[in-house]
């Protein structure tokens, strides 16, 4: 096989979820594309990966230090939705359902992979909820044994804001599922049948 298609296969299989097959696959198409679209599929990744920023309000993907989601005044800045990941983000705002702001903790507490609390965005959660300016928090996380710690941790942490309603998304969504694989009809079940929560509840 050529040195460069093997290469290339290489740094394909660096990709989640990409095996020598699909990675093999992908690189014969790439061959058949002309030259100026692989280009430009090569500068838009250089390019993503470079000059993509955190906002600095929610954690989100942006290309400047605020989010478009966080800089529309039209919606509700007293509502935060808690998520793990961007993907997350992206499952809920697919529902066109909620309209509030949100809160991209980079994940969630997993001891068994060095992941504690302080890996996580929740500092920069409480700095927004010192600001008085927030009504609910609502806890829209996986419902896996790490997602069920996280919880709890942030249970515990919101305790110094007595003033913040906090609500869980409802468990319409099976224990262990992750919420970027979940339909929308679902996520948005869950969203309007959320419920109140407190520490006492786990």
């Amino acid at each position: 096989m050529s040195r460069l298609l093997d290469n290339v296969c290489s740094e394909l299989q660096r990709l989640p979820g990409i095996g020598r097959r699909t990675a093999l696959r992908l690189a014969m198409h790439i061959l058949r594309l002309e030259p100026d679209v692989v280009d430009s599929l090569s500068e838009s990744i250089s390019k993503f990966r470079h000059d993509v920023r955190y906002c600095t309000s929610c954690n989100n993907l942006s290309d400047s230090d605020i989010c478009p989601i966080c800089a529309d005044s039209r919606r509700d800045h007293s509502t935060i939705c808690v998520v793990e990941q961007v993907q997350d983000l992206m499952s809920i705002e697919n529902t066109g359902q909620y309209q509030g702001i949100y809160h991209i903790l980079g994940g969630v507490i997993s001891p068994m992979q060095g992941i504690g609390p302080s890996d996580l965005k929740i500092d920069l959660l409480a700095d927004k909820l010192l600001t008085g300016t927030v009504r609910e928090v609502i806890i829209a996380i996986s419902t896996s044994v790490e997602g069920e710690t996280t919880l709890f941790y942030l249970l515990n942490r919101l305790k110094a804001f007595p003033d913040v309603k906090v609500t869980t998304i409802a468990r319409g969504i099976g224990f262990g599922d992750e919420l970027e694989y979940v339909d929308e009809l679902t996520i948005t079940h869950a969203l309007k049948n959320r419920r109140e929560v407190c520490s006492d509840d786990k």
